[in-house]
Formats: structure tokens, sequence, C-alpha cells
């Protein structure tokens, strides 16, 4: 998660009504993921929300870091038996430690000035060859939706652009629309990379 608070107390507030949102849809792209992953990966799982695709990873028979900037959101990753601990996207700053990462609309949040520097840090916490995958919502420009979170929007070339110059080599994209936490409907894209 990125250092913006009032993005972090929406979570906080809302980790109730985030979770059952979460838990009642698949997360789009998390089979390919699994299905890439090498045998007993270790994985980030950046943003990892109350720890459902965490959950997902480590029934997989992989390890998980899993790390969230609300306090809220890492005490509901534990209660779920996930191993989460606190930690903003700047917190990270691994080498050559990952087989995977997971960035599930997480990495949204960030302005776009900080976007690229945090993809160059991810693709250096992977190991070579190591997988990334991120979900984005699709749009323009920057702003808070009706509660408060700040979201950074892309166009599909512009976000393969952007995890090309990072260092990443996109493998699959996927488009799709679902209703966030909000309630509004929102298009989004899902690009499975190498590091």
């Amino acid at each position: 998660m990125s250092k913006d608070s009032e993005t972090l107390a929406v979570y906080d507030a809302e980790a109730d009504a985030y979770e059952k949102r979460v838990a009642e849809k698949s997360s789009p792209g998390l089979q390919a993921f699994l299905d890439h992953l090498p045998a007993y990966a270790h994985v980030l799982d950046l943003g990892c929300g109350p720890g459902l695709s965490a959950v997902a990873i480590q029934a997989a028979g992989h390890s998980v870091d899993a790390v969230d900037g609300s306090a809220a959101m890492v005490t509901r990753a534990c209660a779920n038996g996930v191993p989460a601990r606190q930690a903003l996207f700047s917190d990270i700053d691994a080498t050559n430690a990952y087989d995977g990462i997971w960035a599930n609309f997480s990495l949204l949040h960030l302005p776009r000035s900080e976007f690229e520097p945090t993809l160059t840090r991810l693709q250096a916490a992977l190991r070579s060859g190591g997988l990334f995958h991120i979900g984005m919502k699709l749009g323009k420009g920057e702003g808070r939706d009706r509660l408060g979170r700040f979201y950074t929007y892309y166009q599909p070339d512009d976000l393969e652009s952007a995890l090309r110059r990072s260092g990443f080599t996109t493998y699959s994209r996927t488009l799709g629309a679902g209703r966030g936490l909000e309630g509004t409907v929102s298009d989004w894209m899902v690009v499975l990379a190498h590091g």
C-alpha cells in the first residue's frame, strides 16, 4: 500500500465489507498465476487485504510473504491463517527473493510518479525469470473515489509500456469489468509478466 493515510483509513474502516466483497468472487488471474509458478515457490502478496488470495497460494504448496499497509487488513489476513505483516510498497527492498509477486489491484493506489520506480524495485525483488501478476483499473488520470481512496488509472498500452520499461516481459493480459467496494462497475486489466 502507498503511504496515503486517507486510503489506508478507508481500508481500516471498511475491512469487513471489503472481505465480504472479495470472498464473493474469484480473483481474476489467480489460477493462471498458480499454474505458472514453480513448485514450492516463495511469493510476495503485495497488498494482501484479508489474505484470501494468499490462502489459495499457500494451499497450492507455496510460501507467502503477505503485506498490507492497512492494520485491519493485516489482522484479517492473520485470522485467515496467513502470516501477514504491515508494510507499505516503499518498504519492499528485497533483491532476488521471490519466485512470484502477486500485486492484485494494489499498485493502483500509487501516484503515477511513484509507479515505475516501484515496478523497478519489484522486478529486482524477483528471482531471474520470476512471475509477476498485476491487476489495475483502466481509465485516465488520478483521483479519489467516493469513499476517499486514491487511484491512478492506466490504459492497457500505457500499463504494458511501464512494465516493459521496468524490466518485465508481458506473458498475457486479460480485460474485464467488475463492481468494487464503492459499488460502481470499473473496467480492469490483469497482466501476467516475467521479470
